[in-house]
This record gives C-alpha cells, sequence and structure tokens, in this order.
C-alpha cells in the first residue's frame, strides 16, 4: 500500500471511529432519556384524570360563551337587514329620478341659473326684461329640482350606509371574540383528547422504553465498543506501516544527498585538475599566469607537501 493510501485509510478509520463514539455517546443519552422518560410515563398516569375533568369543565364554560355571543351577533345582524331593504328602496328611486332628468348636465344648468340672477342683480332691464330672466331663474330651478331630489336620496343612503357599518362593526366585534373563543375551545378539546389517549397509552409507552433500555445497555453499545476496538487495532497497523514507510523514505534522501555530494566533490576534483594541469603547462612554456591560475599552482603545491608529510 502506497504512503498516501495509508494516510487516506488512516484518516477514513479515525472518522469511522469518531463516527462510532458519536453513536456510543448517544446511546448512552438515549438509556437516560428512557429511564427519565419511563418514569415521567408511570406519574401522568396518576395526574391524567384530574387534567381531564380541569379541561372540560373550561371548554364547556367557553362554549356557553360561544352561544351567547352568536345569539348576540346574530341580533345586531337583524338589525342591519331592514336598513339593506331601505337603501335598496331609495336606489331604486333615484333611478327613477335619473330617468327624468333633463339632457343638460346638473353643472350646466347651475352655471346658466347663476348666470342669469347675475344679469339681474346686476344689469339695469326693463320690466319686460326682467320678467322674463327672473321667468326663465323658474324653470332653470325646477329642472335642478329633479338634481336635488337625487342628492337628498344620496344623502339618506349615507346616513343609512352609516348606520349599517355601525351595527356591521359592532357584529364583526362579537364574531371575532366569539372565534377566538371557539377556537380556544377547540384547542382546549384537543388537548383533552390528547390527555384521554396519552393515559390510555402511557403504560404500554413505558415499558416500551424500558425494553429500549435494556436492548441498548446490553446490546447496541457493546457492538459498538467492538467495533471501535478492532478500528483501533486497524488504525495501530496502519501507523505502523507509515512510520516504516517515514523511515525508508528518509534514509532514502540521506543517500541521495551523500551520492550528491560525493559527485559534486568529483566533479570539483576533475575540475581542479584540469586547470591544474592547464597552469603548469603554461608556467612550462613561460606563459603568464591569471591571478586564479596561480593560487591554483600555490593550493596543489601545499597539497604536495601535506602529502608529502603525511
Amino acid at each position: 500500500m502506497t504512503k498516501e493510501q495509508n494516510i487516506s485509510r488512516k484518516q477514513e478509520i479515525n472518522q469511522q471511529i469518531q463516527k462510532l463514539r458519536e453513536d456510543a455517546n448517544n446511546a448512552n443519552v438515549q438509556i437516560k432519556n428512557c429511564i427519565e422518560r419511563r418514569n415521567q410515563l408511570n406519574e401522568e398516569v396518576k395526574k391524567a384524570r384530574e387534567e381531564i375533568a380541569g379541561l372540560k369543565a373550561e371548554r364547556d364554560g367557553i362554549n356557553e360563551k360561544v352561544k351567547l355571543l352568536k345569539s348576540q351577533r346574530d341580533a345586531v345582524r337583524e338589525q342591519s337587514d331592514p336598513i339593506t331593504d331601505k337603501i335598496r328602496a331609495i336606489k331604486e328611486k333615484i333611478a327613477i329620478l335619473k330617468k327624468k332628468l333633463p339632457r343638460e348636465s346638473q353643472r350646466e344648468l347651475q352655471e346658466e341659473h347663476d348666470a342669469i340672477e347675475w344679469k339681474i342683480s346686476t344689469t339695469s332691464l326693463d320690466l319686460q326684461e326682467e320678467k322674463m330672466l327672473i321667468e326663465n331663474v323658474k324653470q332653470l330651478e325646477m329642472l335642478l329640482s329633479g338634481y336635488k331630489k337625487i342628492e337628498a336620496q344620496n344623502n339618506k343612503i349615507k346616513e343609512l350606509l352609516t348606520q349599517r357599518k355601525t351595527l356591521d362593526a359592532q357584529a364583526d366585534v362579537l364574531h371575532k371574540e366569539l372565534t377566538d373563543l371557539a377556537a380556544k375551545s377547540q384547542e382546549i378539546h384537543s388537548r383533552m383528547i390528547e390527555k384521554v389517549n396519552a393515559m390510555k397509552v402511557s403504560r404500554a409507552q413505558a415499558d416500551s422504553q424500558h425494553q429500549l433500555y435494556v436492548k441498548t445497555k446490553e446490546e447496541v453499545l457493546p457492538q459498538i465498543y467492538e467495533k471501535i476496538g478492532a478500528l483501533i487495532g486497524q488504525l495501530n497497523d496502519v501507523k505502523a506501516s507509515i512510520a516504516k514507510e517515514a523511515r525508508d523514505e528518509a534514509q532514502i534522501r540521506i543517500n541521495a544527498r551523500n551520492a550528491a555530494e560525493q559527485a559534486n566533490k568529483e566533479k570539483e576534483q576533475a575540475i581542479k585538475e584540469k586547470l591544474g594541469a592547464e597552469a603548469r603547462n603554461k608556467l612550462r612554456k613561460g606563459e603568464k599566469l591569471s591571478w586564479n591560475e596561480f593560487q591554483l599552482l600555490m593550493g596543489d603545491e601545499s597539497e604536495e607537501d601535506s602529502e608529502t608529510q603525511d
């Protein structure tokens, strides 16, 4: 197995061990919860009957209030019906009046009426012309009376709508209150049913919790710990393999480094010997040496003296 495979396997085993340890912790928590829940259920059996009786009395009291509010709401709504009938009758009357209206609009008639009155009050007229204008005013007022009647009927509708709106608001308040109470009654009823069901099944639930506690303690936990032990053994084998690979790699790096250093030394020595030979050849020919070549020859002589002394 390669180094990467060993590292990957080590990580995988650690993850599995961590998951199993979490499972073991969860199992211990489950054991504790089973014991607490079992005892709680046994205690609930004793208290259930009193709670059910109290919830039933509360629910019945609320239902009586709901009946009273419904009666009050319906009574208010009954007062609204005659108002709706009156509004319908007035609208029918307005429809009849609209059929008798002149072609001219109320605005046009009113402007013509105001213009004539202004002319009468601000212009010097002879008697005949003034009588004619006054007669025109009367005719316009008769035509305008239809619009005024419609306006009066619309005002009545507004008053009736205000009355009906007030009654509707009262009915809405009563309806909202009874709706809230009905919802509360339903909630209490649901709670009561839950208590009844809980009282019937609590003993069976307690037995189930006890069985789960025994199974977790005697079967589940031992299996988890057994799996953890096996994984730890595998983890130790992988760690040993990784450590051996690390030692082998370190030795390989050391050998490679030593070989490289030896090769460099041999290469440098070869170059040095070549340059030394060239410098000695120059010296024999009487050619001028560079400073580096001179130092190289001096170094060779020092090495030769050292070898001689040795």
